[in-house]
């Protein structure tokens, strides 16, 4: 089977928002992660308080791509977003069960998450093979490591969080050689307005 590249490619969908992020060390990816959950709650929150709606809209979910090398805190990003949701149990990765679920009591509502690391993926048919289209189709948050392993199959995210380590990308990497080893910039794009409007809260 073919070997997925790990070159990360941008959806082939307009982007709705832009907004960059430094995090200078691993408390400012935990911020970040905390305000992304503050974020998701917000929009649950202003769906069901929508006037003239019985009963308010229904959240109908979110897809959230993380992308970056190895080490970049995608997992890290994972952890807090799930501490910043209520979540006080043990993180665990995904790298060989492929998905851990959640299932967060909130005040808006049961909110069910799915983190998946799709690193071992070798082929795009696997996440078919997979059976995991249902995860993403219950209204759930998904938050997605290694997403190009997937090809296209995964589809037009709410979300991509390009995360990198300053200087990665820097054509003059020395002059940010004295910057800390921690320091990462995060690159959040929008892909639909639910989540423009996370986005626009963090």
């Amino acid at each position: 089977m073919p070997v997925t590249s790990d070159h990360a490619t941008l959806p082939s969908a307009p982007v709705l928002l832009e907004r960059s992020f430094a995090l200078a060390d691993e408390a400012a990816t935990q911020a970040f992660g905390a305000r992304f959950a503050q974020a998701i709650e917000s929009v649950r929150a202003a769906l069901r308080a929508q006037p003239g709606v019985a009963n308010g809209l229904p959240f109908h979910g979110l897809q959230v791509q993380l992308v970056g090398d190895l080490g970049a805190g995608k997992t890290t990003l994972v952890r807090a977003t799930l501490r910043g949701l209520g979540h006080t149990g043990r993180v665990r990765s995904p790298t060989y069960t492929l998905v851990e679920p959640y299932v967060l009591e909130r005040p808006a509502g049961e909110l069910a998450l799915y983190h998946f690391d799709l690193y071992r993926f070798t082929d795009p048919a696997e996440w078919a093979d997979a059976g995991f289209r249902e995860y993403f189709d219950s209204g759930a948050v998904c938050l997605v490591e290694w997403p190009q392993r997937a090809g296209a199959l995964l589809g037009v995210p709410d979300l991509v969080f390009s995360l990198g380590l300053v200087g990665t990308t820097d054509a003059n990497a020395d002059a940010n050689a004295d910057a800390s080893t921690d320091a990462r910039i995060l690159v959040a794009r929008a892909y639909s307005e639910s989540g423009k409007a996370c986005l626009e809260r963090c």
